[in-house]
C-alpha cells in the first residue's frame, strides 16, 4: 500500500460527506481508508446506497451452477477451476448432466441456471474441439446455446451465461437464449497481463482493453451485463481505482452493466498463487464502499457471501445491496473450498443489520421492468413467469415449469402507421423524435465526454483492414485523425490530419492525381477534399474526364420500388430518424402480403428491382428475410430482389445459429439477388460508435460483403458522411472500399449519401454537425471517382439527399449515376430531407437536362431492361400511382 496522508484522507472523506462527485485521485485515497477512516468511509457509503429508494432491500438470486466445461484456453494463476483434459472424466458435460443439475435445482426452488465454463477451450485443446466435432457443435458457444435452450424447455430456469471473452457478433448469438450474461472485468492492470509470471500472464482473453471491449458490446446489445473486480492478485491501489472508473464510464454511456461485483482473492492450494496472502476484509470493504460512491445509488453492487468469512454486516454497511447467487444444491466451482451460507442463514444476517432480504431472478429488477430492448421477446414468458410484474424481483413460490423456447410467429401481421411511406410526404412525421429518445441511444452525456477525451493511434490488420478498438483506448480514429470536436456544445469535425497543411498542396495533389489517380496519398487526397474555387473545378474536371473514360457520357437510373417492411427497432443507432419504438405512432410492420402487394405494384409501373431494408424488429426470426424474399419472388418472379444489409445478414444468421454464409446461401436460395452495401456509415470503429449504439463493427460488416461476394451474391458499397467524422475517415473509408473491390470484384457502385440532420437524433441531442457543406459534397463525390478510378465504374449521387442543382453539379464532377425511382423512400424523409420520396422518369429528365447528358435506363446490374420493361416504365412514368401526390383540385 502506498502512503497517504492524514490530511489527503480528510479532504477526500469530506468530499464524500458532501456528495460530490469523487476524481480518480481521491478514489485512490480512500481506497486505503483504514480503523476510524473507515469506519467514515463506509457510513458515506451507506448513505449513497440507502438512496436508492428499495426500501431496505438487499437481494440474492437463488441459482444452481452448471460447470459446463472445466477447460479454458487461458493460464491464470489463481484458479483452479480451469484443468487439464486428463483430470475430467469428459471434455463438456453431457446434455444428461446438465439437465439433470438444472432439474435437481428447479425441484429445490432455484431460478438462475449459472452456465460458467473456460474460454474457448477449443483453441487450446484439442480433446475440446474432438467433443464438439463428434456432438456436431460448431464451437463451444454453440453448445451454450443448445443447453441454454434445453434449460428454458425443460426445467423452467433462466439462464446466466459466464463464457468468457465474446465478441459482438457471439452477443447477437446468445442474447435470444439468456436473459443476462456476465464476465469480471478483474482488472485494468496491465502489468498483470503483460508481465510474466503475473497474475494473468499468458492469459490471450484477460487483456484489459480485450475485456473493456466485451463491457462495451453488451451495453451495444441491450445484454444486461454483470461484471466487478478482483482484488489482492497483484494489482496497486491506482489499478483498483482505475478499474472502478472503467466500470463507470461503460456503465454510464451504455446502461447495460446490471451488477458490480467486487471480489476478495482468496488463495488456494495448487495454483501459482498459493503463497500470496488473503486480500484482507478491511481492503474489501474500503473497495466496496468506493466502489458504491464512484458509481452512485442506482447501480447494484454485491460481495460474495461465502468469502467474507461472518463479516456481513461489514459489507452491508460497505454499501453492497446484493448477495450475488447462492445455491442451495451445488458448490461454487470456482472457490469450493468456500461453500455458500444457507439461505435462512443469509436472511438472518441480513435482518440483524436492518434490511430484509430478497429473492431476485437472474436479470435485475430495473430490466425486467423495462422489457424491450433489454430482454427478448423469445424470453419474456419464461421471465414472466417468475418475476413480480409490480417489482421486477422473483415470485418466489413461483411454480418451476418448462416452457417452449421458440422464433416468434412471424411478426407479419400488418401493424401501425403501414402508410407512413405516403403519408410522410403530407402530414409527415407525427413527433421529431421517438418516445424513449433519453436512453435508446445510450447516455448522451456520457457520448460527449468521450468524444472530448484525446485521440488515441489506430490499429491496421495485417490484411491492411482496420482493428477493433475498445472505444476506451480510442476516441479519433486511425493514426492521422484528429480527435472529434464538440466546441459550441455541436459536433464539428476538423478536415486535415496532422502533418498537412492548412490546404495542403492542392496543385501537386492534382497532379498526382491526374498521373495515377489511385495513387494519391491520404494528405494528398485530404488537401482535395479541401479544394475550393478554381482548385475545387479542377478537380470536378479531372473526375469528370475519368468517368467518361470509365463509363461514357450516359447518366443512368433505375426503375425500382423501394420497400421498407418496419421500423421498429431497438439498434440504437443515433443518425436513423427512422426506427421507431413498437409503441410510437410512427412505428409499423407489413405483412407478407403487403410487401408483395407493393413489389406487385412496382412490376406493373415498370421496376426491375425491389430494395427492401427495414428496422432490426425483435420479432422477426431469422429466416423472416427469406420469407420476404420469396413472397416477393412468388408474385414477380423476375423482379430483381435487391434486399437487406449486412446489419440484417448478421441478424439473421446470429438469430438462426446458421454462419453468415450458410445464412447467404439460404437467402440466395430464397430469391436474393444482390444485397445493399449499407449500414457502412464509416468503416472506422471510432466513429461508427459514436453514430450508433449497437450497430456492426467494420469487421462484422467486411466479413458479410466479402462472404456475399464469395457465395456469387454482387453489392453495393456506400458511404455516409458529414456528421462527426473526419476528411481523413472519407478518404480511408473509400480506399478500404477499393481494397475490397480489388480483392473480390462484388461491388456493382459506390453510392456516396450526405447525412442527413434535420431530425436525426445524434444532431438533435447537438453531438454532430448539420451535415456536409455543397463545396465538401462536390469535392468527396469527385474524390471517389478519383480513388475508385480502375476498381468501380459507377459512381452513384443520392437524390433523396441532395437538391437538384447540386446532384447536376456532382454529375458534372464525376458522378454517372442517379440510383432509382424508388416509389417510396422513407428513411431519408423521417430525416427531414425534402426532396421527396420519388422521382418519375421525367422528373429524372428535367433534372439532368442542363448537363446535355443522354439519359439512360438500367438494370441493376448495369445492362438494359427487356423492351416490354421500357414500355411499362414509360407508360407509368416509372412511378406506381397508389404513391403519387394528389394534385389540388383549381
Amino acid at each position: 500500500m502506498t502512503y497517504v496522508s492524514d490530511s489527503a484522507l480528510r479532504r477526500a472523506l469530506a468530499r464524500a460527506r458532501d456528495g460530490k462527485a469523487l476524481d480518480l485521485t481521491e478514489a485512490t485515497v480512500l481506497l486505503q481508508a483504514r480503523d476510524e477512516h473507515l469506519d467514515a468511509l463506509l457510513e458515506h457509503a451507506s448513505r449513497v446506497r440507502d438512496a436508492n429508494g428499495r426500501n431496505g432491500v438487499i437481494t440474492y438470486s437463488k441459482k444452481v451452477f452448471i460447470p459446463l466445461t472445466r477447460l479454458c484456453r487461458d493460464r491464470c494463476g489463481y484458479c483452479t477451476f480451469a484443468t487439464a483434459p486428463g483430470k475430467l472424466p469428459d471434455a463438456f458435460l453431457s446434455p444428461d448432466e446438465v439437465l439433470e443439475i438444472a432439474r435437481q435445482g428447479a425441484a429445490m426452488g432455484c431460478k438462475e441456471a449459472l452456465f460458467t465454463l473456460g474460454d474457448r477451450p477449443e483453441d487450446r485443446w484439442h480433446q475440446a474441439r474432438t467433443w464438439l466435432d463428434a456432438h456436431g457443435y460448431d464451437d463451444t458457444l454453440s453448445y451454450v446455446r443448445a443447453m441454454a435452450i434445453r434449460v428454458l424447455e425443460e426445467t423452467g430456469l433462466l439462464p446466466h451465461l459466464n463464457p468468457g471473452v465474446l465478441t459482438w457478433r457471439d452477443f447477437q448469438r446468445l442474447k435470444p437464449v439468456a436473459p443476462s450474461m456476465g464476465m469480471m472485468l478483474e482488472t485494468t492492470s496491465r502489468a498483470l497481463f503483460e508481465t510474466k509470471g503475473a497474475a494473468h500472464y499468458g492469459s490471450p482473453d484477460k487483456d484489459p482493453a480485450v475485456r473493456l471491449r466485451v463491457l462495451e458490446d453488451a451495453g451495444r446489445s441491450n445484454v444486461p451485463f454483470t461484471t466487478g473486480i478482483l482484488i489482492g492478485i497483484g494489482e496497486t491501489i491506482e489499478d483498483r481505482a482505475e478499474s472502478i472508473f472503467a466500470i463507470r464510464r461503460v456503465a454510464r454511456e451504455y446502461g447495460g452493466i446490471q451488477e458490480v461485483i467486487v471480489q476478495n482473492f482468496r488463495a488456494k492450494q495448487d495454483t501459482a498463487m498459493r503463497g500470496l496472502p488473503d486480500a484482507s476484509l478491511q481492503e474489501l470493504a474500503a473497495t466496496i464502499a468506493v466502489t458504491r460512491l464512484v458509481l452512485g445509488p442506482k447501480m447494484r453492487v454485491q460481495a460474495p457471501p461465502n468469502l467474507v468469512d461472518s463479516e456481513y454486516a461489514l459489507m452491508i454497511r460497505a454499501g453492497i445491496d446484493d448477495w450475488g447467487g447462492v445455491s442451495p444444491l451445488t458448490p461454487d466451482h470456482v472457490n469450493p473450498e468456500r461453500p455458500w451460507p444457507h439461505i435462512d442463514e443469509l436472511a438472518t444476517r441480513t435482518a440483524e443489520a436492518g434490511f430484509v432480504l430478497r429473492e431476485r431472478l437472474t436479470i435485475y429488477p430495473e430490466y425486467v421492468l423495462a422489457g424491450e430492448p433489454w430482454l427478448d421477446p423469445r424470453l419474456f414468458a419464461h421471465v414472466s413467469a417468475l418475476a413480480d410484474p409490480a417489482t421486477g424481483l422473483a415470485l418466489e413460490d413461483a411454480p418451476l415449469v418448462g416452457r417452449p423456447w421458440q422464433e416468434p410467429d412471424g411478426g407479419f401481421a400488418a401493424a401501425g402507421r403501414t402508410d407512413l411511406h405516403v403519408e410522410v410526404d403530407t402530414s409527415g412525421r407525427t413527433n421529431d423524435r421517438r418516445d424513449d429518445f433519453d436512453n435508446v441511444y445510450g447516455d448522451w452525456d456520457a457520448l460527449r465526454d468521450r468524444l472530448a477525451a484525446p485521440a488515441a493511434p489506430g490499429a491496421l490488420l495485417a490484411d491492411g483492414f482496420p482493428q477493433e478498438t475498445p472505444a476506451s483506448s480510442a476516441a479519433g480514429g486511425s493514426q492521422e485523425a484528429p480527435a472529434f470536436s464538440t466546441a459550441g456544445g455541436l459536433g464539428s469535425s476538423r478536415t486535415q490530419a496532422p502533418g498537412v497543411g492548412v490546404m495542403g498542396d492542392v496543385a501537386e495533389a492534382l497532379r498526382q492525381a491526374e498521373r495515377a489517380p489511385a495513387s494519391l496519398t491520404d494528405a494528398q487526397a485530404v488537401a482535395l477534399l479541401g479544394a475550393e474555387g478554381d482548385a475545387l473545378e479542377e478537380l470536378a474536371r479531372l473526375a469528370d474526364h475519368l468517368r467518361r473514360e470509365s463509363v461514357g457520357d450516359d447518366v443512368t437510373y433505375v426503375v425500382n420500388r423501394n420497400i421498407n417492411f418496419t421500423n421498429v427497432c431497438y439498434t440504437g443507432c443515433r443518425f436513423c430518424a427512422f426506427a421507431q419504438r413498437r409503441t410510437d405512432a410512427d412505428a409499423y410492420t407489413l405483412s407478407l402480403d403487403q410487401v408483395a402487394d407493393r413489389a406487385q405494384e412496382g412490376w406493373e409501373a415498370g421496376a426491375t428491382e425491389v430494395c427492401m431494408q427495414g428496422g432490426i424488429h425483435p420479432d422477426l426470426p431469422g429466416t423472416a428475410y427469406f420469407d420476404i424474399a420469396r413472397a416477393v419472388k412468388a408474385r414477380t418472379p423476375d423482379m430483381h430482389v435487391h434486399a437487406f444489409s449486412p446489419m440484417e445478414v448478421i441478424n439473421g444468421a446470429s438469430r438462426t445459429n446458421l454462419s453468415v454464409e450458410d445464412w447467404l446461401t439460404a437467402a440466395k436460395e430464397a430469391g436474393v439477388d444482390s444485397l445493399p452495401g449499407t449500414a457502412a456509415e464509416i468503416l472506422d470503429d471510432d466513429v461508427r460508435w459514436v453514430l450508433t449504439k449497437g450497430k456492426l463493427p467494420t469487421r462484422e460488416w467486411i466479413d458479410v460483403i466479402t462472404t456475399a461476394h464469395r457465395v456469387g451474391i454482387p453489392t453495393t458499397s456506400t458511404m455516409m458522411y458529414g456528421h462527426v467524422d473526419t476528411h481523413l475517415h472519407w478518404v480511408q473509408h473509400i480506399k478500404l472500399i477499393r481494397r475490397l473491390q480489388e480483392q473480390t470484384g462484388g461491388f456493382s457502385e459506390f453510392v456516396l449519401l450526405p447525412f442527413v440532420h434535420h431530425s436525426a437524433p445524434i444532431y438533435l441531442a447537438g453531438v454532430a454537425r448539420p451535415g456536409p457543406t455543397a463545396r465538401e459534397n462536390r469535392a468527396v463525390h469527385a474524390l471517389a471517382r478519383i480513388l475508385l478510378h480502375g476498381a468501380i465504374a459507377n459512381i452513384q449521387c443520392s437524390w433523396v439527399k441532395l437538391r437538384d442543382d447540386l446532384c447536376r453539379e456532382v454529375l458534372q464532377g464525376g458522378v454517372n449515376d442517379l440510383g432509382g425511382t424508388l416509389m417510396e423512400e422513407t428513411i431519408s424523409r423521417m430525416a427531414g430531407s425534402e426532396n421527396g420520396s420519388y422521382k418519375t422518369i421525367s422528373e429524372i429528365a428535367e433534372m439532368v437536362a442542363p448537363t446535355g447528358r443522354p439519359l439512360r435506363q438500367r438494370t441493376t446490374e448495369y445492362g438494359t431492361p427487356t423492351a416490354e420493361r421500357l414500355a411499362a416504365s414509360a407508360a407509368s412514368d416509372g412511378v406506381c400511382r397508389s404513391v403519387r401526390r394528389t394534385l389540388p383540385v383549381v
